[in-house]
Formats: C-alpha cells, sequence, structure tokens
C-alpha cells in the first residue's frame, strides 16, 4: 500500500532511504537546509523542499502531521535532531522514526518520542562483521537486543533433501523460516512444512540472535 514519507536530512543516510522509497512507488517529501543537497533530489523524490527542519513554522506549513512517517535523517547535529523528533512528535506525527549517532543519543530520541530509533553505522558494522566471520551468513540484521533476522546459506549435507517439518528448526534451534530463496526460483515466502530444502538454498530465519549464531556454527 502507497503510504507517504516526509524524510528531514539529505546526508548519506537520509538520501539512501529517500532513493528506496521512490523506487518502491511511496510518495516522498524530502527536505534539507541546504540548497545544493535539495536541487539534487529534486528530480527524485516527489517533492524536495529548503527549510530549516529546527523551525517550528516551516514544518507545520509543510504539514508534517499529514505524513504516515516521518524520518528524522538528521547527521552529526545531535541537539537538532532531538529538537526536530520532539517537534514531529508534538504535532501528531503517527510514527517516527529517527538517526542516532550513539547509545546515549538514542535513549534521548526514545525519551523525546521517537517510534523507532536507528543505528546505521552500528547496523552495518554488525551485519559486514557476520558476513566476514561466516560463509554462510549472507545478510544479517539485528531486530532488537535479543532476536535477528539472517540470510543463510544450505551447504551442510545434513539439512539438505530434507523438509522444513523434518528439519524442525522451531523445536531444534528456536528459528522460523519466513522465505527461502533458490535459483531460478521465485522467492519462496512463509514456505509450507513439506517444502524441501536444497543444497545452496538461502534460508530467511528469524529467532533469538543467540539462536541465530548457534544454528550458524552448525553450519560451518
Amino acid at each position: 500500500m502507497k503510504q507517504s514519507f516526509a524524510i528531514i536530512g539529505l546526508g548519506r543516510f537520509g538520501a539512501s532511504v529517500c532513493t528506496t522509497l521512490v523506487e518502491t512507488g511511496q510518495e516522498v517529501l524530502a527536505i534539507d537546509r541546504d540548497e545544493d543537497r535539495v536541487n539534487e533530489y529534486m528530480d527524485i523524490a516527489t517533492h524536495a523542499v529548503v527549510a530549516n527542519a529546527e523551525d517550528e513554522m516551516a514544518l507545520r506549513s509543510l504539514g508534517l502531521r499529514n505524513f504516515d512517517h516521518v524520518i528524522i535523517a538528521i547527521g552529526e547535529d545531535i541537539q537538532a535532531s532531538i529538537l526536530v523528533t520532539l517537534m514531529a512528535k508534538e504535532m501528531g506525527v503517527k510514527r517516527v522514526t529517527a538517526k542516532a549517532q550513539n547509545l546515549y543519543h538514542a535513549k534521548v530520541l526514545e525519551k523525546v518520542g521517537a517510534d523507532h530509533v536507528v543505528h546505521p553505522e552500528r547496523d552495518m558494522g554488525e551485519r559486514v562483521a557476520h558476513h566476514l566471520i561466516s560463509k554462510n551468513i549472507l545478510d544479517y540484521l539485528e531486530l532488537s537486543e535479543e532476536y535477528s533476522i539472517a540470510e543463510i546459506r544450505i551447504e551442510n549435507h545434513k539439512f539438505v533433501d530434507r523438509t522444513l517439518l523434518e528439519l524442525n528448526l522451531r523445536q531444534r534451534f528456536g528459528l522460523n523460516v519466513v522465505a527461502i530463496k533458490r535459483e531460478g526460483v521465485k522467492l519462496i515466502v512463509s514456505p509450507s512444512a513439506d517444502e524441501m530444502v536444497r543444497l545452496n538454498d538461502t534460508l530467511f530465519v528469524i529467532g533469538e540472535t543467540v539462536d541465530v549464531e548457534r544454528f550458524d556454527e552448525i553450519m560451518n
């Protein structure tokens, strides 16, 4: 379903989010105080506006409260990030996602009302590290302090040519298989229990981080 997004801050993170949302057909308003940055995304975002996000009247005039989701991607200015997050929530924005520079910044963002806080540099570092130390983990994303989702390639023959029911990953490892990627086949979403696992299949598994890591160790 098409949604409306406002992105405040067109640094590397904000620009990447903007481009990805537009590519998926969403309506995107891009906001930055730097005119050159805004001009770069004039033909990419649905609308691109030069504005000082710390000016409450400017945000209100843009109708920020009418957007389904506001992403606050302000870079190094922690004070501005916190202020804009607070103003967005006070205006009645339904959902606010804010970028944090560090743990302290994240805690403050949560206290002033951010619905979701992201740590792009930390999260990317974790994903790269897991990819480097494991030949089977193709991608990794921490969903919370306890839970993760990972793409794990199946190369261990003990798990090949057996159904998900036979493998019983939920009982044995506490993991749920939410999708299977197989070469030459459309992504299998919510696979049935009788779906056969093939060599070099990629399983999208979700579960507690310790269980994801334990399963990866067995794959190795």
